[in-house]
């Protein structure tokens, strides 16, 4: 994604170094990575995490769309409130999913669904993806509630993905057209009469 994402309150942008404690503040945090998948453990300093981010920034230099990492940044005040991901499944590195994760102060906002909405509005514009996934653990209800408000549908359980129990979720492109709560613009012209 050369160009940003966003909404009214937020900007999904690369990552820059000059993130580093804004990373740390998620994923230095047990809370934020105790639910990541596959399990991974919290980033221990801010030399940790300048050292992740340097690999995102330039691993995301040769992944093609939508694949890659992103920081979601607050327009009122800068700070890096999360970040969202999109990266192949395993073990057949076919299917997409897509993932988001918050740092706790910025818990309750909305800024998970508000930001992978644009995100997934996105990647399913690009070519060649219908669909994308989100797989969480049956007992993250934040993940699993946050899936839902996406329009994501719950497909099953499997435990082919990380070696572990996991609920999956999909959405595909046809299911953004089709959701009733975007609405579709007037394709009548305005010289055209209408009936009373």
């Amino acid at each position: 994604m050369a160009q940003e994402l966003g909404t009214e309150r937020l900007r999904i942008r690369g990552w820059r170094l000059g993130d580093t404690e804004d990373a740390l503040a998620i994923y230095g945090v047990a809370d934020v990575t105790g639910w990541l998948t596959p399990a991974t453990d919290r980033i221990g300093d801010a030399e940790a995490m300048r050292a992740v981010l340097t690999a995102w920034i330039e691993a995301q230099q040769n992944l093609e769309p939508p694949r890659g990492r992103w920081a979601v940044e607050r327009r009122s005040d800068g700070v890096v409130v999360g970040g969202l991901a999109i990266r192949l499944l395993p073990p057949y590195d076919q299917d997409l999913e897509i993932s988001y994760q918050i740092r706790p102060d910025a818990w309750g906002r909305g800024y998970a669904t508000e930001a992978a909405a644009v995100l997934i509005e996105w990647a399913l514009a690009q070519p060649d993806v219908d669909e994308l996934f989100a797989v969480t653990r049956p007992d993250n209800a934040p993940a699993v509630a946050t899936a839902q408000r996406l329009g994501l549908t719950w497909v099953g359980e499997t435990d082919k993905y990380y070696g572990r129990t996991l609920w999956v979720y999909r959405i595909r492109a046809g299911d953004l057209a089709t959701d009733p709560l975007i609405e579709l613009p007037d394709t009548e012209d305005e010289h055209t009469e209408r009936p009373e």
